[in-house]
């Protein structure tokens, strides 16, 4: 019939449903009837909320990937997962030392790696989990914050890992580190911070807050971009 929707056969939790192909997961799960308040976000691949695993038929494999991202495939076994536990240290940044041995104190679990690289392969921004955790343990920060950068926090790289390390948790704390510690001073914005401290703009900021909403729109519209710093 012209015009008909094709399907796929999908199972979601065990369950089987037909769903327009081309769906997202995401797409599919909500099709299928559910109404999801967990393992839902932002739909658009940056928050990590909605880490999902999968197999397809006639592969071993169990997949993982982002609800929002991942297409429908005929046959998928779907189950999201909402949530991964996994241990996160408690810490005061003030008190702790950008070393390696840091890492050794709040998560010794990261000197398990055994270097198989399930992390990287099931990582849906495709970042290079196993090699900043081989930074950290070289005891290379800075390095294991710039791969680590793009981390939105699934957890799936936590669930496939065999030294059941939460990788994600640890890049954290690296970029906590470089940050606090390793990262170039930025003398603009420290000089900002304390021209607020003393109040240079205490009275530019009440005349905006006593203008109303078009006013505003009117004077954002019209502002001097000026890139030049003073």
């Amino acid at each position: 019939m012209s015009g008909e929707v094709k399907k796929v056969t999908v199972f979601i939790m065990g369950q089987k449903y037909e769903v327009p192909e081309g769906f997202t997961i995401l797409n599919a799960v909500e099709y299928a009837g559910y109404q999801l308040k967990r393992g839902v976000g932002c739909r658009e691949g940056f928050c990590g909320a909605c880490a999902t695993v999968y197999k397809l038929p006639g592969d071993y494999k169990l997949r993982g990937g982002l609800a929002c991202q991942t297409v429908v495939q005929e046959g998928m076994y779907i189950a999201q997962i909402p949530f991964t536990p996994a241990q996160k240290a408690t810490y005061d940044i003030n008190d702790l030392e950008p070393d390696v041995t840091t890492f050794q104190k709040l998560y010794p679990e990261a000197f398990r790696c055994l270097g198989c690289n399930a992390c990287s392969k099931v990582c849906p921004q495709e970042i290079k989990v196993m090699d900043y955790i081989q930074a950290i343990m070289r005891g290379d920060i800075a390095l294991a914050a710039d791969l680590s950068f793009d981390c939105i926090m699934c957890g799936l790289c936590a669930m496939r890992c065999p030294a059941e390390m939460a990788q994600y948790n640890i890049a954290l704390l690296a970029r906590r580190l470089y940050g606090k510690y390793m990262m170039p001073k930025p003398e603009f914005l420290e000089k900002r911070l304390k021209e607020i401290e003393e109040g240079k703009f205490d009275k530019e900021i009440e005349e905006l807050m006593k203008m109303d909403r078009e006013s505003l729109a009117k004077k954002y519209s019209e502002r001097d971009i000026n890139f030049e710093i003073t």
